[in-house]
């Protein structure tokens, strides 16, 4: 509240509850506000709300960031004197076993398929240097980490039998691709080997 509009309810002792109708006019509004980039629009801003999907997933994208330990660090690659200057990187893990906001399914889930990328301490991590903005890295970081969880979720694709039928096609082609080639071999060592009478 400016101090012109301090004076205007002291002046006309305009009660506070209609302060609010009466104040907008009085307040100030920028040359690049939105009412005065389109004055013909009714523009209404508003925050929506995070409604997950499904209510009975098993996970809904929540992700509480103070479980989360965020390390920021130099990025490196291409940005100039800008990479020198600024802690853009972002590292996010967490400890997947003592994680209490995700269920012992999706943890044993993450820790099959992501055991090359667990620490010997068995943090996860995820890091991101998109771009020289640390916060959007911090955005991407969580989006890649939502994302990974979000698969762990997922149930794995039932295959077809014409699909089982073209694997098995495919190995046993292989198979014989593979003896071919060691007979071959073997024929060009006992060439080698055998004796030349003159």
């Amino acid at each position: 509240m400016n101090i012109a509009s301090k004076q205007w309810i002291q002046i006309f002792k305009i009660p506070n509850n209609n302060f609010s109708i009466f104040g907008k006019a009085f307040t100030y509004k920028s040359a690049y506000s939105l009412d005065k980039l389109y004055p013909t629009h009714s523009i209404k801003l508003f925050t929506p709300t995070f409604v997950p999907e499904d209510p009975n997933a098993k996970f809904s994208g929540y992700i509480p960031i103070k479980e989360l330990n965020i390390t920021y660090s130099r990025s490196s690659g291409a940005g100039g004197q800008h990479v020198n200057c600024t802690n853009s990187k972002v590292d996010i893990r967490f400890h997947l076993q003592s994680a209490k906001w995700l269920s012992e399914e999706i943890k044993s889930k993450l820790l099959e398929q992501y055991k090359n990328k667990l620490s010997k301490e068995g943090y996860l991590i995820i890091k991101s240097e998109l771009t020289r903005s640390q916060q959007l890295n911090l955005a991407d970081a969580l989006r890649k980490l939502r994302e990974t969880i979000w698969e762990a979720t997922k149930p794995p694709p039932e295959t077809s039998p014409e699909t089982l039928e073209l694997k098995r096609k495919q190995e046993l082609t292989a198979a014989r691709k593979r003896l071919f080639e060691k007979r071959k071999h073997s024929m060009i060592k006992q060439f080698k080997k055998a004796p030349m009478d003159f």
